[in-house]
């Protein structure tokens, strides 16, 4: 289902500009360009989570996935909550 409104997104948005932070920058031509910079790399941090936004400007804060109702979803809807907290209404 997630992959299907991932789908029916990019079918409504077009091609949208990857975010400036997530690109990488093998260049030093990118790096002025400020491709990579901001990007906080999740392993560094406690849980192997941190809060960033991943997808474009013009789409940013949309929920693509929502666990389903059953024991393992209910435990990764748990998890999703504790990381995101508001953000995305699990």
């Amino acid at each position: 289902m997630a992959i299907g409104a991932a789908q029916a997104l990019v079918n409504k948005t077009g091609d949208l500009p990857v975010p400036l932070h997530i690109r990488n920058a093998p260049t030093n031509l990118m790096k002025k360009m400020d491709y990579g910079k901001g990007y906080k790399y999740a392993h560094d941090n406690p849980g192997n989570f941190v809060e960033q936004e991943f997808l474009p400007d013009k789409i940013a804060g949309t929920k693509l996935y929502d666990p389903g109702d059953n024991a393992a979803e209910s435990r990764l809807r748990d998890y999703l909550r504790q990381c995101w907290k508001d953000k995305y209404g699990y």
